[in-house]
């Protein structure tokens, strides 16, 4: 069989009206509001033909802008040169639709994570950038800053994690400019999100005074 999920590059759409799809990168595509692109964005400021990512050398993919008018962006930076792409890239075109890029080794089934990882009630495969609550896969994927703040406790799961820390973690270098309010309402999407899958739990605790943890304790198998 030659089209099994680990031997192609991954494209997943978050923020944006493409939300939660997908597409292997086996041949270049063509990203644009024009019908005949390989991957439509239905929206004013995305260009006819924006921009083209295409597989490249050894097993990965560039990305291009194709004269734009609005940019194609990299990580934050906008893409001038065709830039090799490596596994959990952001990619923004024209800021309006968000997408991240996995490299063709990290797509790997549920069965071969690591022993520990498959013992838990929630799982995070930080290369993939995917998250299982009781052997379910969220769907869609998580947004970048959510899997950013989860990947943050989930690194320490069990430890109270400074509020400062995890805003650190989850904004980098814009993180000057974040309030309490806005990791707080981040707080509750994620919460959400891990609800709907297991509502009985509680994954992400505030301590009061001191930040937050995660509660992920071993999973009990029947």
């Amino acid at each position: 069989m030659t089209d099994n999920h680990h031997e192609y590059p991954l494209l997943i759409a978050q923020a944006g009206p493409l939300e939660g799809q997908r597409w292997k990168i086996k041949t270049p595509m063509i990203l644009g509001r024009e019908k005949d692109c390989d991957i439509v964005i239905p929206l004013r400021q995305v260009s006819r033909h924006h921009s083209r990512i295409s597989p490249g050398p050894p097993d990965g993919a560039v990305i291009e802008d194709l004269g734009s008018k609005n940019g194609t962006y990299l990580n934050g930076t906008l893409v001038g040169e065709p830039q090799p792409l490596v596994d959990g890239d952001e990619i923004q075109i024209s800021l309006a639709q968000h997408f991240i890029y996995l490299s063709s080794d990290a797509t790997m089934p549920l069965e071969s994570l690591p022993l520990e990882m498959q013992k838990r009630r929630l799982r995070v495969d930080t290369g993939a950038r995917r998250v299982w609550v009781l052997d379910i896969e969220i769907e869609p994927p998580l947004s970048a800053s959510q899997f950013n703040l989860l990947q943050a406790l989930y690194a320490q799961t069990g430890a109270v994690i400074p509020r400062a820390e995890i805003v650190e973690a989850v904004w980098s270098k814009a993180a000057e400019g974040v309030t309490e309010q806005a990791l707080d309402a981040l707080v509750r999407r994620l919460r959400d999100r891990l609800a709907e899958v297991d509502p009985n739990w509680e994954y992400i605790v505030t301590v009061r005074g001191h930040g937050l943890r995660l509660d992920n304790p071993p999973l009990m198998h029947p």
